[in-house]
């Protein structure tokens, strides 16, 4: 996804959070299916922890995924940051026996390109969302599709982020393509009290 938008300069940062850890225990409740798995204590947790991180960045509103776990997520970050938090459904989990990965390209490109907007007029902008619509969108953005391969081996689920992680997207106008970095993992088990 090319950056062609007159708006665009190198203030636009755009936050891409994978809602925090779920209860896995919950083995009746389809992950894939609205409205999923609840946050667990540990992804309760982590929620503050990405609040705090994108409080340092001065991020002013959210959109979220309608899903229980995305939805608690922003719930936690926004009452944390004291910002806006919205509900956007084309955030949702990929349901791949019904959705095939390029429309899920599509609709992630479609609600980022509405938010980079958004974001010139009002500042940087997080969008909570999952594992696997988050690697479409670092795809369709540019990412290097070997070195996401790497990023899906490190963590669970062959995600590119782990639980509460948190991907940036920066304008660079000079190129017209994006900086993207995994700017915060949230600390492993024995880091949490």
């Amino acid at each position: 996804m090319k950056k062609t938008d007159p708006m665009m300069n190198s203030s636009i940062k755009i936050f891409l959070v994978r809602h925090a850890s779920p209860n896995w225990d919950l083995k009746n409740i389809p992950y894939d299916i609205h409205p999923g798995p609840p946050l667990s204590a540990r992804g309760e947790i982590e929620a503050g922890q990405a609040a705090t991180f994108l409080r340092a960045h001065n991020v002013v509103k959210l959109y979220y995924s309608p899903f229980e776990r995305s939805a608690r997520t922003a719930q936690i970050i926004a009452a944390h940051n004291q910002i806006p938090a919205v509900e956007e459904k084309r955030l949702s989990e990929w349901r791949q026996a019904d959705e095939i990965g390029e429309k899920v390209r599509e609709r992630m490109s479609a609600v980022f390109g509405e938010i980079v907007k958004e974001s010139a007029g009002v500042g940087p902008i997080g969008l909570v969302s999952h594992g696997g619509p988050i690697n479409f969108l670092l795809l369709a953005l540019g990412f290097d599709e070997q070195r996401l391969a790497e990023f899906r081996k490190k963590f669970d689920g062959f995600n590119p982020l782990p639980p509460a992680g948190i991907w940036a997207a920066r304008a660079e106008p000079d190129a017209n393509s994006w900086a993207l970095n995994l700017v915060f993992v949230p600390p492993t088990d024995g880091d949490i009290v």
